[in-house]
């Protein structure tokens, strides 16, 4: 549970959520989320282990390419979500490059050779 606590800690501070700001994303106390993320606590609730697995990933499955695909796709609106709030011009810079270069390939390996 320690190994968890610490990336929950590293990925919450990677995008610059305080402990507070978290807790209350989580629906708990950041007393609760400290000694999560430090090991002092065993008890977690599958509902808030749920969670916490799909707004931080902290466990890989086992996918073939397709749910490897939506998993990563999850996790970049989930790093844009909360980017949003601090940096919207980042965000809508980052999504028109997606889009324009995921067009730009798309036309490229789906056009017909004239």
């Amino acid at each position: 549970m320690q190994e968890i606590g610490k990336q929950i800690r590293q990925i919450r501070t990677q995008r610059g959520i305080s402990l507070n700001a978290y807790a209350d994303v989580l629906g708990v106390s950041s007393g609760y989320l400290s000694n999560l993320e430090t090991g002092k606590t065993q008890n977690i609730t599958l509902s808030i282990l749920e969670h916490l697995q799909n707004d931080l990933t902290l466990v890989p499955y086992p996918t073939d390419n397709n749910d490897e695909l939506r998993l990563r796709l999850d996790r970049v609106y989930n790093l844009l979500f909360a980017l949003q709030s601090c940096k919207p011009d980042a965000v809508e810079y980052l999504l028109r490059c997606v889009e324009e270069g995921a067009e730009a390939f798309l036309s490229h390996y789906t056009s017909s050779p004239r």
